[in-house]
């Protein structure tokens, strides 16, 4: 009697949260296993994982900190998930938000002030990122071109960018031989919580947003349409949706959500551009996890990131003090990864056997 899949025409709320749950205790079930392997207890390993990130004052201070960039990118990539357009773009998008904020604040900074400045740097990131956004956008329902290929290759073009900008013709002029812009105004700069690299401010406007963005989601005429978009889109067609309209403005508002992160980053923890990697750390990558873990509903993106931040903080905590190699988070974030995707299977499809008939 050989397997089938079905489509799952229904599921309740209670099914969908248990299955996400045995999805997530599946996936630490594996990082356990990569625990095994080093000859490290798995259940004291995960233990120090979640007190390293969420048991200490500093730990969860630092699991605040980096909450924020991918409650920003979860709620932004959900978005674009809804209706199916796999953005892989949002660590080059976050960038671009960092190169249009820094311009400002290097440019306009030292004559405006401080709540003059900074609104305008959050707004130039936002237009910096929904202009990267945009362009696969255009690739995809223009030409035709894969949006996961364009907006991975987009990746690349925005890192080489930066490193140009930051060796070159923007490579600050009391940096010497660091690969630093110079640093914004002090005015520029949010205030951060004593002792901590935490902006409250920020951290309240990374939560609105992710709100703001399920309303639109679930609550306008266009997020039906991303929705329908998502859904099916032969149906969209016949209901007149405007394909080219509603998939740019859905990857501006993405892309510019991503740029919002890349100002935050720039204006509480770095103050100034540098290598890619330095400003994102990889945020853009890890928040395809969150917008899943979140069920690609932007407001489960503020409790998903919060989640995966403290995995980044405790894997790096774990990573010093038991030697393990510097990938080991990307292992964990990986494998958490498959068994969502495969659970996400499960809530959409039914396995089925298929009586054989003589």
């Amino acid at each position: 009697m050989p397997l089938v899949t079905l489509p799952r025409e229904k599921t309740t709320p209670r099914f969908t949260a248990a299955v996400l749950l045995l999805s997530l205790f599946a996936g630490l079930c594996a990082v356990g296993i990569v625990f095994l392997t080093y000859g490290i207890n798995p259940f004291y390993a995960i233990y120090e994982i979640f007190r390293s990130s969420f048991g200490s004052a500093f730990g969860f201070k630092e699991t605040l900190t980096k909450a924020v960039p991918l409650i920003f990118i979860g709620s932004g990539l959900a978005l674009a998930y809804k209706a199916k357009f796999w953005n892989i773009g949002a660590e080059s998008q976050l960038l671009w938000g960092a190169i249009f904020a820094t311009w400002i604040g290097l440019n306009w900074g030292p004559h405006l002030p401080g709540p003059v400045i900074i609104p305008l740097m959050f707004l130039g990131g936002f237009i910096g990122g929904a202009m990267w956004g945009i362009i696969p956008a255009i690739f995809k329902v223009k030409f035709g071109i894969n949006e996961v290929i364009s907006t991975l290759m987009l990746n690349y073009i925005a890192a080489e960018f930066v490193k140009y900008l930051v060796v070159g013709p923007w490579k600050g002029a009391t940096k010497y031989g660091y690969p630093y812009t110079d640093d914004l105004p002090d005015h520029a700069i949010l205030k951060l919580v004593h002792h901590t690299r935490i902006s409250i401010p920020l951290l309240i406007f990374s939560v609105v947003v992710a709100l703001i963005l399920c309303f639109v989601v679930y609550r306008t005429r266009f997020g039906y349409e991303v929705r329908v978009i998502g859904e099916n889109s032969e149906a969209g067609k016949y209901a007149g949706i405007d394909f080219f309209k509603t998939t740019v403005l859905m990857m501006a508002i993405s892309g510019g959500v991503a740029g919002l992160a890349g100002v935050g980053e720039l204006t509480t923890i770095h103050k100034h551009l540098s290598y890619p990697e330095t400003i994102s750390a990889g945020y853009g990558f890890t928040a395809i996890i969150v917008a899943w873990l979140g069920r690609l509903n932007p407001a489960f993106s503020i409790l998903s990131g919060l989640f995966f931040a403290g995995i980044i903080v405790g894997g790096d905590a774990i990573q010093m003090s038991m030697g393990l190699p510097a990938s080991t988070v990307n292992v964990f974030n990986g494998l958490i990864l498959v068994f969502l995707i495969m659970g996400d299977f499960l809530l959409s499809h039914r396995v089925v056997y298929k009586r054989r008939v003589n």
